[in-house]
């Protein structure tokens, strides 16, 4: 049986970056004309599925936009092993070559896609506009005991996930709130609730989250982001108990010359994407282009 079976009809492209590889891409919105593109990074088991949105709040406005999935996700395919952060840096530049989307780029990440950011920036730094943290970790949460021990508990939750996935068992869920708790566009929700249940997604996802503490210590060694980029920081859920975990993410806005952070205490780390909450992402992305225009 195909591993894309039951999947909706695809959105975007699918792109050949060599090695008999193809990977998705989904770019909204006109040409950038030379404005920044807005590249989306989704977190861990998500995929461009999950920005759908926010590229939708984008391209009413007439901007461009370009989320993926990374290999093995969604619709694309498998990648080399091990599954950290710089593999699929590598990748997305291959795919966005590929896919003739040269940037710059105001690069989005999610939840774990804050060590993929920093990879990616690090390795492409004249192809960064600026920077969007949405409720993202750090390499440097890493030092703290109990986001280490909260590491090795989603993990092995990751790998239960992908054996429950395998076993079906995910299937009766696909049309609850499991199959979606972003909160997406009823045309883009197929999508969500589709890789939920998905054996191949799921196990794909599980070995992103195994590689976690090595793209940690590959984010960090490829350094803080520049301090003159723009950093917007957005953070989920009330403070409450968790002030030294929102200080760790609001780091990189409070590091940069152009640093913007706030908190949407009535958003979940899902929730934060979708509909309810897509204008305040577009707020932040607004607040890095701003801080690219000269004043006149």
């Amino acid at each position: 049986m195909s591993a894309l079976a039951g999947a909706p009809p695809m959105r975007g492209r699918m792109i050949d970056i060599g090695d008999g590889r193809r990977m998705r891409i989904v770019c909204e919105g006109p040409p950038a004309g030379g404005r920044p593109t807005v590249l989306f990074e989704a977190g861990a088991f998500g995929f461009a599925a999950d920005w759908g949105a926010v590229q939708q709040r984008l391209a009413e406005r007439g901007e461009r936009s370009c989320a993926y999935d990374r290999a093995g996700l969604g619709y694309s395919d498998p990648g080399p092993e091990p599954r950290d952060a710089l593999h699929a840096a590598g990748d997305l530049e291959k795919l966005l070559a590929a896919a003739h989307e040269p940037g710059p780029f105001i690069l989005v990440g999610h939840s774990m896609a804050g060590l993929h950011a920093r990879v990616f920036a690090g390795r492409n730094p004249d192809r960064i506009a600026g920077i969007v943290l949405l409720d993202a970790t750090t390499p440097e949460a890493m030092d703290v005991k109990r986001v280490r021990d909260f590491v090795g508990h989603f993990e092995t939750l990751s790998r239960l996930a992908a054996w429950g996935a395998q076993a079906g068992l995910y299937k009766p869920l696909v049309a609850t709130w499991f199959g979606d708790k972003i909160g997406l566009p009823p045309a883009i929700k197929p999508e969500k609730r589709w890789a939920f249940a998905s054996a191949r997604h799921n196990r794909w996802a599980a070995d992103e989250v195994g590689q976690w503490p090595a793209s940690a210590e590959q984010a960090r060694a490829a350094g803080p982001f520049r301090p003159e980029w723009p950093v917007a920081v957005i953070t989920a859920g009330t403070g409450a108990g968790r002030r030294g975990w929102k200080d760790l993410q609001a780091a990189p806005a409070r590091a940069s010359a152009h640093g913007s952070y706030a908190n949407i205490p009535d958003a979940s780390h899902a929730s934060l994407l979708g509909l309810d909450h897509a204008d305040a992402i577009v707020k932040a992305i607004d607040h890095v282009r701003d801080a690219l225009t000269p004043v006149a």
